[in-house]
């Protein structure tokens, strides 16, 4: 039987163990990998970054897309190193090691398997994050595929950098982007098939299924001093919320900044007649890093200025503005939507 035959059900856990190891990223902070009960992890700073996520089948991602693109193995190893990896990134820390839950149906092909090993491999080491090694996980039986990635990082010495941190004056700046997930799952979604979609176009596809967080920018941004830093999963207005709710102030977007941004998604947005706009307000996981940082402070390489923080006067609520004027909190909601 062929690999491209092969299930899962018809190998031992042991057996599909075997076939994933040899694929899975190793460094030397990791003292004890894959085969015991439990993974040993160099802590040199003293202090651990932790953080957990988890992708479900037809609620994070979709084997069979309408436009005829069939979401790979390889795809959700890689987009499962980026979110957690963004998670560390945000604190300003690194990765050191990552644990994988892996829960599949019987009938799953191996190559499947074995391809979405390659792909958090990939997703490591492409990203800039091969000091990551897989130090172990958990393999199971269910009727869908869920994969929970727990990761664990250091700071090096110097402090987290924290959501609560942003004071008034403050410049708000981005590293990485937003929007680029959101055009490509429109375009995921469409009647444009795969097959026709120009490069541009498949550009912004690739940053739904392989996200690309700036891993470079949080350490930077921390020694640069950033006063608050955090992921952009869930969209722009619905995280700069959650950041100024936090410190207890005010995000004022520059809509000069914004249409920049916007410039790149033209290429879905004409087609299907959308606004661009809505995906960079309110389109989650491109995974790039919101900062915030004091005015005298000259923005580390990968950052660009995209507004400023301002003080909530008496009586008014924290939030985002573009523009000086209240925006709508879109975003992605997992319970929600």
């Amino acid at each position: 039987m062929s690999i491209e035959q092969l299930t899962v059900g018809e190998l031992s856990e042991g057996e599909l163990l075997a076939r994933i190891f040899p694929r899975l990223n190793h460094s030397s902070s990791v003292l004890l990998g894959p085969g015991d009960d439990a993974a040993v992890v160099a802590a040199p700073d003293g202090r651990t970054l932790i953080s957990i996520d988890t992708q479900t089948q037809d609620q994070d991602f979709r084997l069979d897309w309408n436009n005829g693109y069939r979401t790979t193995g390889y795809d959700v190893g890689w987009k499962s190193a980026a979110q957690n990896l963004s998670d560390i990134n945000a604190m300003g820390g690194t990765a050191v090691s990552l644990v994988v839950s892996l829960t599949m149906p019987p009938g799953t092909a191996v190559q499947w398997v074995e391809d979405f090993a390659d792909g958090l491999t990939a997703g490591i080491v492409g990203l800039g994050a091969a000091e990551c090694s897989v130090a172990g996980g958990d393999l199971g039986r269910g009727r869908e595929i869920a994969v929970t990635v727990a990761v664990v990082g250091t700071m090096h010495g110097l402090p987290a950098v924290l959501r609560s941190g942003a004071r008034p004056g403050d410049i708000l700046a981005l590293a990485g982007t937003v929007g680029r997930a959101a055009a490509g799952l429109a375009l995921l979604e469409s009647t444009i098939p795969v097959g026709k979609l120009s490069a541009a176009q498949r550009a912004l596809m690739d940053s739904q299924c392989r996200p690309q967080p700036p891993l470079a920018a949080g350490p930077q941004g921390a020694k640069a001093g950033a006063t608050a830093m955090m992921d952009v999963s869930d969209g722009l207005l619905r995280d700069g919320v959650r950041l100024a709710e936090a410190s207890g102030v005010a995000l004022d977007l520059d809509p000069v900044a914004l249409k920049a941004l916007a410039v790149p998604l033209e290429a879905a947005s004409a087609p299907l007649g959308l606004d661009p706009m809505d995906w960079i307000l309110g389109g989650g996981e491109d995974h790039g890093l919101l900062a915030t940082f004091p005015a005298n402070v000259q923005l580390p390489s990968g950052f660009t200025a995209i507004g400023s923080i301002q003080a909530v006067a008496e009586g008014q609520h924290s939030g985002v503005r573009i523009a000086g004027m209240p925006a709508d909190t879109v975003g992605w909601d997992h319970f929600a939507d």
